[in-house]
């Protein structure tokens, strides 16, 4: 299961997802798990995250990256600048 990260994704590409429409989540540096129970795709408003699916590869993404995470992934979320973003589940 791999994290898909679009480093500066398109003005148009965030407008035909409907990105600024999608509700906003916002957390302070900090570390947890997560399950992944839907797929969620994310584009950051603000901060740093480091994110180590379980048996995967660490991955980083920040402010202007939109990020796909595969439903059924458990991982490990480190927040290392808060985070504002966009965020949908399907």
């Amino acid at each position: 299961m791999n994290v898909i990260i679009e480093h500066n994704p398109s003005e148009e590409r965030l407008k035909q997802l409907g990105v600024f429409s999608w509700p906003v989540w916002e957390k302070e540096v900090s570390e947890f798990p997560w399950h992944y129970d839907a797929k969620e795709t994310c584009y950051l408003l603000e901060g740093e995250v480091t994110v180590t699916p379980n048996g995967g590869k660490t991955v980083q993404f920040g402010a202007g990256d939109l990020v796909l995470f595969p439903q059924g992934m458990s991982c490990r979320w480190k927040i290392t600048r808060a985070v504002r973003k966009h965020y949908r589940f399907s």
